[in-house]
């Protein structure tokens, strides 16, 4: 496969090989989150945003596997580094006392666990960031990123309406977005909740989302001592996707910012910055924060980086041994190899200038197309989005766009996500623009 000249190449959805595989994997498995029936061919070519299904279908994916594979497929600012090592097994080691590594430590031969917690504490150091705790997913570093605020004292938690954080059970506490991921199963006391900002130009003198209320916010309000329903000194932390995901990709606006920022110094309350979809320069920073004038105490890290990491400050952190622990914390070789490599090849490349420049491209061409069902076009850098007057007419788009061969997501009541690889190129995002417009008049 050609990156260069590649184009989507659909003969039908889905096909015979792809529904035999469908019914064997649903034979077995519990029912989850469904989007497609597109089954991916590992052994197939694909490279970039393009891929081939088990039936010989060529795909353009613009979800990234919800951003998990930040790169795309097969690339080779990933792929050749990997190469020169010699996969082992086992390729999991236990505990964070069980370490590895090859060659001399400060010159090692491939960048292993410590690597990647170095790189991290690197691009966080304008935090003042030098410690990280590594585990297996998304929610797991959610889970570790209350923990350590609890350690440090307080019963309450404070989370936007809207918000996704994951599907474990403390994560599931601070979830906002869909009743389905909450009712019915138990949660931690004491989260509050309040409104999250979906106007980029909201300020305390025009508000339309209920976050600023008269001559001041919701959040100061709650912790106001003589109006206020919870005592600021009892707060743990606050939590926040600096850029709403799941619940439909909202960059907030600078005052929504700089409130919560505020507000969070002013009573010395934990700000946890969920990047677990907006960091590993997905808007064109490495992290979402980098955009708002917010001072995040703990950010959490997914996806893109391939492990779960909870990085902050030493003071942050509990001093007691086996506060926190992990049976695969800090031993996940090839992830966290993947995972440094991912970041070398962000810095090499200059993705993040990318990053901004085919975000900026793509977001033009559609407001230029001005689809009549579109009612926002929206994103920094590569996360974008897409929001229609209705639901259905967001559904029939995702389904036409994929019919066609290409690969997006839903999100939030009615928005459709966009998230292209970050090397992506001027042709691949007039492709993709090009698709999804004919899908939506379609």
């Amino acid at each position: 496969m050609d990156r260069a000249t590649a184009e989507p190449r659909v003969r039908g959805f889905p096909g015979e090989r792809a529904r035999d595989w469908v019914d064997r994997q649903h034979r077995v498995a519990a029912p989850s989150t469904h989007v497609y029936e597109f089954v991916w061919d590992p052994t197939a070519p694909a490279d970039g945003p393009f891929c081939t299904d088990v039936d010989g279908n060529v795909l353009m994916d613009f979800t990234c596997h919800v951003g998990a594979a930040p790169l795309g497929y097969n690339n080779p600012k990933i792929m050749e580094p990997m190469a020169e090592f010699d996969l082992v097994d086992p390729l999991k080691i236990a505990g964070h006392d069980f370490y590895v590594g090859s060659g001399p430590a400060d010159d090692p031969d491939f960048p292993g666990p410590a690597g990647l917690m170095e790189r991290l504490t690197d691009i966080t150091g304008e935090y003042g960031m030098d410690r990280v705790f590594l585990s297996n997913s998304g929610a797991e570093a959610v889970e570790n990123a209350i923990k350590i605020c609890y350690d440090g004292g307080g019963s309450y938690g404070i989370t936007f309406e809207g918000a996704f954080h994951g599907r474990t059970l403390g994560a599931l506490s601070l979830n906002r977005s869909k009743q389905v991921y909450r009712h019915d199963f138990p949660e931690i006391a004491g989260i509050h909740d309040v409104p999250f900002c979906r106007d980029r130009s909201c300020d305390a003198d025009s508000c339309s989302c209920g976050f600023f209320a008269g001559d001041t916010s919701q959040l100061r309000r709650m912790l106001s001592e003589a109006a206020g329903s919870v005592a600021p000194d009892e707060v743990a932390y606050l939590i926040m996707e600096p850029i709403q995901g799941e619940g439909g990709y909202y960059p907030p606006s600078e005052a929504f910012a700089s409130e919560v920022a505020a507000v969070c110094e002013e009573y010395d309350i934990a700000l946890v910055a969920d990047e677990i979809q907006s960091g590993m320069g997905r808007t064109g920073e490495w992290w979402g924060a980098d955009h708002y004038p917010i001072e995040p105490d703990v950010i959490t890290a997914a996806k893109g980086l391939r492990v779960g990491a909870t990085i902050s400050r030493s003071d942050v952190f509990p001093e007691e041994e086996g506060r926190l622990s992990s049976t695969w914390g800090a031993g996940d070789i090839l992830s966290s190899m993947q995972g440094a490599l991912t970041i070398d090849a962000i810095r090499e490349h200059d993705l993040l200038a990318n990053a901004t420049k085919r975000g900026r491209q793509f977001v033009e061409r559609v407001v230029d197309a001005d689809p009549e069902p579109v009612i926002d076009v929206r994103g920094t850098g590569l996360m974008l989005a897409l929001e229609f007057d209705t639901p259905e007419q967001r559904d029939g788009a995702l389904e036409r766009a994929f019919e066609q061969g290409l690969l997006t997501l839903a999100c939030g009541h009615k928005t459709l996500r966009i998230l292209p690889p970050l090397d992506v190129t001027e042709r691949e995002i007039d492709l993709g623009a090009t698709l999804l417009l004919d899908a939506i008049r379609e």
